[in-house]
């Protein structure tokens, strides 16, 4: 069997669970829409058809003031059980089982009637928190054992108690957040007491057949967070109390250091679970950028924990275990760690979903359903929305040629694997030529289809992506200048002194190209440390909260200035929870930025702008042009006498990205 490890049952004494991979927490946003709790459970359903052992919810909060923003859902009455019937219901048509996460924001929600140990204000809200007193801490504490039993009759397998992120367990646990003097606060045993109440109650309410999760925060990654021996202190308490799983946290929500981006090296902070299992006697899950069916196998087979859990993954392909069981990893779509469509949707109240599957989310809406009639289709451009356009409509059984004037299908994902903090776009592109290739779709390279050629087809597709924008100022020819796609691509040398005109996502990528230090061709447990080095992070966390100074001096010899026509930060377009990432890696590496640039001319000297009204030129080896993006459409669309569909790039380039792209590919191909 392959993965034999990740997929061996799970034997809890009073159920068992069918494989060693949980479907982490994730807020998803589709409780609060219209019909929320039957896409919900569609949600959930397709991933438990897929193969998953456990799934756990997204959090669910106890009672009013621990939601984590208005109108968010919450478990405190018999009248609420019934919606969550819909989830069990859906998911216990298969193996799955499925815990509902009790998840109280305390000074982390963002509305005015937060809670917390003590009224100090977190750095990622504007609310003030009110301190809790004795009385209302013993209400708190009901209430998470109310929420419990609800969970119960709503057909819930068990609850995960979330104690790690920042939230309130986490807020009394740790002196972080915690200054009380009374039995609530002071010394750990005072402040670990909360959280060990919380598993006391529910457990005497609820009896031992039901599972108990806690997770727990096993690296703070704040000042003044828990220590190592704090963290097994309070784990082995909680085993004592009668939890079945320890699920490990990593970091809270106000932390600077990067947990599951990009940037972050796959497993990262297994090594810190591993540590803490060397204590228990119950199972212990690791989790953060595992995302492969290789890595969860290797965690499990280096005993560095019990279980794996992954979150987005589920996202990318619901169906992760289901080809794992299969031997058949190549097709699966891996997660990216992009954060696009997820966590950037989740910031704007948008339903969380995935650059690279965008059906997740929309089960119960995006469908693609056999075709009565099929079409015979020609799709122009194999970049992400053509690529994936000729997917799903072939999928639904239409006949579809694909068109790709170059040799290699991708577009522009072939760019973004070549970035650094990028590199697992290699694996969608893994996923798109695979899919392809067992797909019914022709797939022409090297191929530009004249008008003549497309007329024998029913219906076109247009997906030819977008032409870089040129400079239009004198010298734009000359030898100084180099195309973004070229230096990504690894072409031309530049020496050390660097103009980028452009300040977007595709800047950024070159200026990273640039600075960064490449670890590409290193090893797994190279790259951990690395990482370690570069954020400042105690693996062994002997400080509290596992913060240390960062012994990375490693800074790029390269001079680099970014110069944009505009007034606004770098970067203004790139998401909100990854942007900080590479602004911080930009001010480290000493890169400026010049507003209100006008460009004048490229010459031997270098490149002249206007700044205010006055002239300056800056003296560089190279001027690297990313100064946006054109649609790129070669035909008349009025030559055409059959429909004709534009998308993607081709269409539009204002907010232009694979996520749009891909999406807009998706709806078309669902209805065509």
């Amino acid at each position: 069997m392959p993965y034999p490890n990740l997929l061996s049952p799970l034997n809890l004494g009073f159920t068992t669970l069918s494989n060693r991979v949980i479907m982490g927490s994730m807020h998803t946003n589709l409780e609060e829409q219209q019909n929320g709790f039957e896409r919900l459970a569609a949600f959930y359903a397709e991933r438990a058809a897929g193969g998953v052992g456990l799934i756990i919810t997204g959090g669910v909060s106890p009672n009013t003031s621990g939601i984590l923003a208005p109108n968010r859902v919450i478990l405190s009455d018999h009248k609420h059980v019934t919606a969550h019937q819909l989830i069990t219901q859906a998911v216990h048509q298969f193996s799955t089982k499925i815990c509902m996460q009790i998840l109280h924001a305390g000074r982390y929600g963002y509305h005015s009637k937060i809670v917390a140990p003590s009224a100090i204000q977190a750095p990622i809200t504007p609310f003030l928190p009110h301190a809790l007193n004795a009385e209302e801490i013993e209400q708190q504490l009901e209430d998470f054992v109310n929420c419990a039993y609800l969970a119960k009759q709503a057909g819930y397998d068990g609850v995960e108690i979330m104690g790690s992120e920042g939230y309130l367990i986490n807020q009394f646990i740790c002196l972080h957040t915690n200054q009380r003097s009374d039995q609530w606060g002071g010394s750990f045993a005072n402040r670990m007491r909360f959280p060990l109440e919380v598993i006391k109650r529910i457990r005497q309410r609820l009896g031992h057949n039901f599972i108990l999760i806690f997770r727990l925060s096993i690296l703070d990654l704040v000042n003044q967070g828990s220590n190592f021996d704090e963290v097994i202190t309070l784990a082995l308490a909680l085993q004592k109390e009668g939890v079945d799983i320890i699920n490990s946290g990593i970091g809270w929500h106000e932390t600077r250091v990067p947990t599951i981006a990009g940037v972050v090296p796959r497993a990262a902070f297994s090594s810190i679970t591993a540590r803490v299992k060397k204590h228990l006697s119950i199972p212990i899950v690791a989790c953060n950028r595992i995302n492969t069916p290789e890595i969860a196998e290797a965690i499990l087979v280096n005993n560095e924990a019990d279980m794996v859990s992954m979150a987005r993954p589920f996202l990318a392909d619901s169906h992760f275990v289901n080809k794992a069981k299969a031997d058949s990893a190549d097709t699966i779509n891996t997660c990216i760690a992009c954060n696009q469509a997820c966590l950037d949707h989740i910031f704007v109240n948008k339903v969380a979903s995935c650059l690279v599957n965008p059906r997740a989310g929309f089960e119960t809406l995006l469908k693609f359903e056999a075709v009565s009639q099929a079409k015979k289709l020609a799709v122009v451009g194999a970049g992400p929305a053509g690529a994936m356009f000729a997917i799903y409509a072939a999928q639904r059984g239409h006949s579809v040629t694909l068109y790709e004037k170059s040799n290699r299908v991708g577009g522009q994902l072939n760019l973004a694997a070549k970035v650094p903090g990028k590199e697992e776009f290699k694996e969608f592109l893994r996923y798109i030529n695979t899919t392809l290739q067992q797909s019914t779709v022709e797939l022409k390279l090297l191929c530009e289809p004249s008008i003549n050629d497309l007329a024998h087809y029913d219906e076109v597709i247009l997906a030819s992506g977008t032409i870089a924008r040129e400079l239009t100022i004198p010298g734009a020819n000359h030898p100084k200048v180099i195309a973004y796609q070229d230096l990504i691509e690894g072409g031309p040398k530049v020496g050390d002194k660097v103009a980028i005109i452009g300040t977007g996502g595709i800047a950024f990528d070159v200026a990273a190209k640039l600075i960064a230090t490449h670890t590409e061709a290193w090893s797994i447990s190279q790259q951990r440390d690395y990482f370690a080095a570069r954020w400042g992070i105690d693996y062994a966390n002997t400080s509290s909260g596992g913060l240390c100074e960062s012994t990375d001096n490693t800074l790029s010899d390269k001079q680099i200035t970014m110069l944009q026509r505009k007034i606004r930060k770098p970067g203004a377009g790139l998401g909100q929870t990854t942007v900080w990432i590479h602004r911080g890696e930009l001010k480290r590496q000493g890169v400026k930025t010049i507003s209100r640039a006008d460009y004048v001319a490229i010459s031997d000297e270098g490149l002249t702008f206007s700044l205010r009204g006055e002239e300056k030129t800056l003296d560089v080896d190279a001027i690297v042009v990313c100064a946006g993006q054109l649609s790129h459409i070669t035909y008349e669309l009025t030559d055409f006498k059959q429909p004709v569909h534009v998308i993607g790039g081709a269409k539009k380039v204002l907010k232009l990205d694979a996520k749009n792209a891909i999406e807009e590919a998706a709806w078309l191909a669902a209805k065509i």
